[in-house]
């Protein structure tokens, strides 16, 4: 080989290796090492990026690096990461695989729990169910049901081959018992030589619907003798569950206005509650330690009757109205305006009061113009449904007469006596009342009397009945 050779060769040579070294550095790849790798997600689930590097010849290009997401969250599926680095001019790229799946098992709950208890006899009605699914919606369609026995499985499967199956046992048996109303009230007082009207009860059962056919009654009514008495009321079913109810009866003699526990005092007031004189009342009587009893209508504020109770007073039923032409228009109607007010009180309190005054007392004899005869009748269907009903032997005057405080405590000393129960009628709306309240209960201490509020317990003051 000559020397001109040798020397074309050697340059061709360098030529060669001089651009092998260019495209060299000009396409070979950058180094990307992602941490992790490839990645699976939960539906549901946010992606974290785990981190990166970016390297070529040696050299730590991550700074340079940018990111391209294209996951779409709501949708399982596969989607790729993409790491772009642009190295002297040159955009070099790295994907990573994420992939979201679904592995959660549909859910299905079953309307009236796994185990569902059936008459006997009967044919269940299936209360059917819910499917919820992280990721499918509608799967109700899809539900398959499948009956052996008494068992009967409900399975459904996702769109990802979640499968889920829950069975539903069907018992058949009647473990309950029958519900016994009473017609009439459970508590009855009644007096000496009146009648006892036996109004007997319905029962239902829940498989065997009304049975009130089979109640069986025990117990009798001596009327002509003071006492307590009691009727039972027992029942059963086809399956053998029994109930049993009782009807108290408290036969009475009539109370005069001079019996009762002797030496007692009842504050009780009419017509309230009432803003600037009911509250004013209570803190009198909170002050002195006194508990009295209220016989409320529908007016005046709630809170009033809620604290009444509170402070432990009997908050009783007056009437809803006090609108005579209303009450008094026919037995029904009476009802129904003493519902209202009971209804107020349950609702304020909680508690079903079954104390009551007529309005105009017992004795009244406006009622005359709208019914005749009425008082006779409601004197004795109130206690026939439970009710206990109070009149009074001392009027302080302040709904009529009256318009003074002094007039008001002189009208209510002046008639105390300490051989018989007081029951003082007052109305807590009267202003003169309020202010001679303090010295009624500070003469009645000093002479030795004793305060006491109404209760089931107490014996009825009653007055004669004039229609």
């Amino acid at each position: 080989m000559n020397k001109k050779k040798a020397i074309i060769i050697g340059l061709i040579t360098f030529i060669l290796l001089c651009t092998l070294g260019i495209l060299v550095y000009f396409f070979w790849p950058a180094k990307f090492s992602l941490k992790k790798g490839n990645i699976i997600l939960n539906y549901g689930e946010k992606y974290n990026e785990p981190g990166y590097i970016v390297t070529r010849f040696g050299k730590n290009y991550t700074k340079n690096a940018k990111i391209k997401n294209n996951i779409n969250y709501k949708k399982i599926g596969t989607y790729k990461i993409t790491y772009y680095a642009k190295i002297n001019g040159i955009t070099f790229k790295k994907n990573r695989v994420i992939k979201i799946i679904d592995n959660e098992k549909p859910k299905i709950i079953l309307k009236g729990g796994t185990n569902f208890d059936v008459c006997p006899e009967t044919e269940f009605k299936d209360e059917g169910f819910t499917v919820t699914d992280n990721y499918d919606k509608n799967l109700e369609k899809k539900v398959k049901i499948k009956k052996k026995d008494n068992k009967i499985t409900y399975s459904v499967t996702d769109s990802s081959g979640n499968k889920t199956a829950v069975t539903r046992t069907i018992i058949y048996q009647d473990k309950t018992k029958p519900e016994i109303a009473l017609n009439g009230g459970d508590n009855m007082t009644l007096y000496v030589g009146t009648t006892y009207k036996e109004q007997g009860a319905i029962a239902k059962d829940n498989c065997d619907g009304d049975i009130s056919k089979n109640i069986k009654t025990a117990g009798s009514v001596n009327t002509a003798k003071a006492g307590k008495y009691e009727i039972t009321y027992e029942v059963k079913d086809k399956s053998g569950n029994e109930s049993i109810l009782k009807r108290n009866i408290n036969i009475i003699n009539k109370t005069s206005l001079n019996d009762g526990k002797p030496g007692t005092i009842y504050l009780t007031f009419d017509d309230g509650p009432n803003n600037g004189t009911t509250n004013i009342i209570l803190d009198i009587l909170k002050e002195e330690g006194v508990k009295a009893t209220f016989f409320v209508t529908c007016k005046g504020p709630d809170e009033l009757i809620k604290r009444e109770y509170d402070e432990g007073h009997t908050v009783a039923l007056h009437t809803a109205t006090h609108d005579y032409s209303i009450v008094y228009a026919s037995d029904d109607s009476f009802y129904n305006d003493l519902k209202t007010v009971q209804d107020r009180v349950k609702r304020i309190t909680g508690q079903t009061s079954m104390i009551i005054r007529f309005p105009g007392g017992a004795s009244n004899t406006v009622s005359k113009r709208y019914s005749a005869g009425i008082m006779s009748r409601l004197t004795q269907s109130v206690l026939e449904k439970g009710y206990k009903y109070y009149d009074w032997n001392i009027s302080s005057g302040d709904a009529g007469g009256t318009t003074t405080s002094s007039g008001v405590y002189n009208n209510v000393i002046s008639q105390l006596k300490k051989e018989r129960a007081n029951m003082v009628l007052m109305h807590d709306i009267k202003p003169y009342t309020r202010d001679a309240l303090r010295q009624i209960i500070k003469y009645g201490k000093e002479s030795g009397y004793t305060f006491e509020r109404i209760t089931m317990d107490t014996p009825m003051i009653t007055q004669r009945v004039n229609n």
